[in-house]
């Protein structure tokens, strides 16, 4: 991928896409606001997912507090 990102083609590909990035944020600064309250909402579910490695009923957890032999 390094190779690619320090090819001719992938210096403009970069310099290309952060022209366009740049030129979308001055542009459309109103709307990129207007929507982060909402982008906020949508990511905190999949943070939740993510961090929390989908509640695998923490299995691991109760095995480190409490040993095979150890009753409850």
């Amino acid at each position: 991928m390094s190779t690619f990102l320090g090819s001719r083609t992938g210096v403009v590909l970069v310099a290309f896409l952060a022209i366009a990035a740049f030129y979308l944020l001055t542009e459309h600064t109103p709307h990129v606001f207007g929507v982060l309250p909402y982008a906020l909402l949508l990511l905190c579910p999949l943070l939740h997912v993510f961090m929390h490695h989908g509640h695998d009923g923490h299995s691991s957890h109760d095995e480190e507090q409490h040993p095979q032999g150890d009753e409850r």
